[in-house]
């Protein structure tokens, strides 16, 4: 094998162009309890400890999408009759009141008008002894953020549990420093991996009150964690994902070769420069800019300078078709209503920023 076969292998970083997807498919494919793959795991988590910024020994991905992550974290923690206070400005919000209610929790839902951040303040006062406050940290349906430090500091003996599924690698993500318990995230944002993962980070605080018998057994973080987590032989709990895990380790080097100061200010850039060119255009942003996401940005459609006969639907089919751009249409109350568009991992550049808004010129025309 020749040493530029081994420099993809190794993923990409400063002096390897290749992206980290050829690395699944130069790769052997190894078995799941392979000591060679276990290092390789081994490695992913320690990387994903670096991302996440914590020192969580139970720091690893789940076999399964950024939902899966969330199932984890409420089946894991949540017991029937438990009160569970849940910050809902968004589509993902309403979603964590649905699966904490599936784990027969009594569900507090703190509602905010979407397209609004969350006032931390409501939420420490919506119950006086919660077992857990959750929260979107990156509202997806919205573009809005929402603060976690404010949270972590006055939780008392709550679990702080946080959706960071579209803010792990694109904005500050700080489980430690903000006394975050449960962070769960996805690999297809701003890590710039394929979907199929759940990267997930456990506090010590959050591990002594893991349920002997959670409602799953395929989420069972106490038996996953024997696999994970253990020293020599590993527990057999489920055949790993070994190619998705490849891409991950492989993505990770690429956001920590860049560094995650750079990765956030390269996102902040990308998001601005795109924000500025929507305004400059005449069109409004839902998010207000205190807590406006960089990496997802979302704007009332301009049902105005749509052309004739033409929906907004029928836009973002000429953007994928034409110009293979392709942008989110609303979920939920915003269904028909605005466009989400998307500037994370290695699709946050300034060049992208520049196509979109010259095509959508074009199309509005």
């Amino acid at each position: 094998m020749t040493q530029h076969s081994e420099r993809i292998l190794m993923g990409p970083g400063p002096s390897n162009p290749y992206p980290a997807a050829i690395a699944v498919f130069t790769r052997p494919v190894l078995g799941h309890l392979d000591g060679e793959f276990i290092e390789l795991l081994d490695d992913a988590c320690e990387r994903l400890r670096s991302v996440f910024r914590t020192s969580n020994a139970l720091t690893f991905p789940v076999s399964g999408t950024g939902s899966a992550g969330m199932e984890a974290a409420f089946v894991n923690v949540v017991s029937v009759g438990d009160t569970v206070v849940v910050g809902v400005n968004g589509v993902f919000g309403q979603r964590m009141c649905d699966v904490a209610a599936r784990c027969g929790a009594s569900v507090v839902p703190v509602e905010a008008e979407w397209g609004t951040p969350l006032d931390p303040q409501r939420l420490l006062d919506a119950h006086p002894a919660p077992a857990v406050i959750a929260v979107v940290h990156a509202e997806t349906s919205t573009g809005v953020r929402n603060d976690l430090a404010e949270l972590g500091a006055a939780k008392g003996d709550a679990l702080l549990v946080a959706d960071c599924v579209t803010s792990l690698g694109g904005i500050d993500v700080r489980v430690d420093d903000w006394g975050v318990d449960i962070a769960y995230s996805g690999t297809q944002k701003c890590l710039g991996v394929p979907p199929g993962l759940a990267p997930i980070s456990v506090s010590p605080r959050a591990v002594e009150r893991i349920l002997h018998r959670p409602r799953s057994w395929y989420l069972d973080i106490g038996m996953i964690a024997d696999y994970v987590t253990g020293s020599g032989a590993r527990a057999y709990h489920h055949t790993a994902p070994i190619s998705m895990i490849y891409a991950l380790h492989a993505g990770l080097g690429t956001v920590l070769d860049e560094g995650l100061e750079a990765a956030h200010a390269r996102h902040q850039e990308c998001g601005g420069l795109l924000q500025a060119g929507l305004e400059a255009r005449g069109f409004e942003l839902v998010a207000p800019a205190g807590a406006r996401l960089p990496q997802l940005t979302s704007v009332r459609v301009p049902e105005s300078r749509l052309p004739a006969a033409t929906d907004e639907a029928g836009i973002r089919r000429e953007l994928l078709h034409r110009y293979g751009i392709e942008i989110g249409g609303g979920l939920g109350a915003f269904a028909g209503k605005c466009w989400r568009i998307g500037c994370m991992g290695n699709t946050a550049r300034p060049r992208n920023v520049t196509l979109v808004l010259a095509a959508l010129d074009e199309l509005l025309e």
